[in-house]
């Protein structure tokens, strides 16, 4: 007898069971969406790694810049200070600025527009296309191929 959280033997879990009547062009554009949505989290780290190591390189240039102090080339320290140090990367824009406007505009609207898509679409379900692709590749009965935890 199956308990109310068993499922059927090898289908998925409800919540990445397409919803009656979705189509399978549907499926795939909400699949797409979701990888752009992936690739814009990458993209977002690598944004964050651009601001660190932006940050950590204008801290270096203090270590440089003390150096060549020290082997007497106050000129070429001066100039590193006056013209490098602190420097907006990009007109009036500091790296943490740009990481601000990327996260509240760009970012926060594809989030919202992939959300609002997948609730409307398909019943606030994610990854559909991968719980079929899944279906369809797994080996029912191998060990490690089970069909949901």
């Amino acid at each position: 007898m199956m308990t109310e959280r068993e499922e059927p033997a090898g289908l998925p879990d409800p919540d990445h069971r397409r919803p009656e009547g979705l189509d399978d062009v549907t499926v795939d554009a909400l699949g797409r969406l979701s990888k752009a949505l992936e690739t814009i989290h990458r993209v977002r780290g690598h944004l964050y790694s651009f601001h660190q190591l932006t940050g950590t390189a204008d801290f270096e240039l203090d270590n440089a810049v003390r150096l060549l102090r020290q082997a007497g080339h106050d000129k070429w320290a001066d100039r590193i200070e006056r013209e490098l140090i602190g420097r907006n990367v990009i007109q009036g824009r500091w790296t943490f600025q740009i990481v601000e406007e990327y996260d509240d505009g760009y970012y926060a609207t594809f989030q919202e527009l992939e959300r609002q898509a997948r609730n409307e679409l398909a019943g606030g379900r994610r990854h559909l296309y991968e719980a079929e692709l899944k279906q369809q590749r797994r080996t029912p009965g191998q060990p490690g191929h089970e069909a949901a935890p």
